[in-house]
């Protein structure tokens, strides 16, 4: 049924709330591929920091987005699950939606598996829901999972 799944992962904890849902659909359905995908956003340049600034801190942000999804891949593949990680940076003009859809497109992804912050109301309005675009633009199937503890007016205990 699947042949390849997406899970796009920020390095938040809420973000890993869809990994026991990536875990539990790529070993029962045998998919043979699980790519974790994680957007890193370039740094713009300032005056006072200067391009070696921006580059060091760019090579460092990239490193341990890579020791983050290694982690997680690491983690995934002792439960047998086929687990691939991928880095893009977003270019000036995108953003995470928009990169997470390109990638689905031009890499033949079957589903995608995301996490979201539970916003609603004027914060979801006025930030953005990533999860949000994704769902309405995707043409592949998106399973949305809304971490518990995170949804709007649940009761925390």
């Amino acid at each position: 049924m699947y042949k390849r799944i997406l899970a796009p992962l920020d390095g938040s904890e809420f973000s890993e709330c869809s990994l026991e849902h990536v875990r539990a659909i790529a070993t029962g359905c045998n998919v043979p591929k699980v790519v974790l995908l994680r957007i890193v956003e370039p740094l713009r340049e300032t005056y006072e920091m200067g391009e070696d600034w921006r580059l060091n801190t760019e090579a460092k942000t990239q490193a341990e987005a890579n020791d983050y999804l290694s982690k997680v891949a690491d983690n995934l593949k002792k439960d047998g699950v086929a687990a691939e990680t991928v880095i893009e940076t977003v270019t000036l003009q995108g953003n995470a939606a928009y990169e997470i859809l390109e990638y689905a497109d031009k890499n033949q992804v079957d589903l995608i598996i995301m996490s979201t912050h539970g916003r609603s109301g004027i914060s979801r309005w006025v930030f953005g829901s990533v999860a949000d675009r994704v769902l309405r633009h995707s043409p592949v199937p998106v399973l949305v999972i809304s971490p518990a503890g995170c949804r709007s007016g649940e009761a925390r205990g």
